[in-house]
């Protein structure tokens, strides 16, 4: 139980945070790279959004999510622990892949797709913000860091 109240949790924080950092065009630019490649060739040829949006390196995205989340599997698992090793790193898949599938289906397809507030100003047409792909990458991109942060932490709690 505690488990499905720990999901819960994480993914209403997740999607105030994402709701929090959108609405704006200079807050939707910092999302810069979850946009499709029509929408980041259009921001790149308008002025205006020169300079508010950058390029990010994959790696360092993935690092910097990775050491974050390691983190917060890391005090979210400590309220599930047990002496096994199989309990702590199952738990704590379910809850890391809980959180990714919230991502892919809630956030990212339904309401990133389709509310207002991602969109830009200057780029207003919904159909240009419809193509998944960025959204699947990172999902699948998600899946193997929640797996490898579960393999670490349920060691770690393990040990505890």
């Amino acid at each position: 139980m505690i488990i499905i109240i720990e999901i819960v949790i994480l993914c209403i924080a997740f999607f105030l945070i994402c709701f929090w950092g959108t609405g704006t065009d200079n807050k939707n630019l910092k999302s810069y790279s979850s946009y499709p490649d029509e929408v980041q060739n259009r921001i790149k040829s308008i002025a205006e959004y020169q300079g508010k949006f950058k390029e990010s390196n994959k790696v360092v995205t993935f690092v910097s999510n990775f050491l974050l989340f390691l983190f917060v599997l890391f005090i979210l698992g400590l309220f599930i622990k047990e002496n096994g090793f199989t309990h702590n790193f199952l738990c704590l898949s379910i809850i890391g892949q809980g959180l990714n599938i919230f991502d892919l289906f809630i956030v990212d397809l339904l309401w990133w797709r389709n509310t207002k507030r991602v969109r830009l100003r200057k780029i207003p047409e919904k159909e240009l913000y419809q193509n998944p792909k960025k959204h699947i990458e990172a999902f699948i991109r998600a899946f193997i860091m929640y797996l490898l942060i579960a393999l670490i932490d349920g060691y770690i709690l393990t040990l505890l």
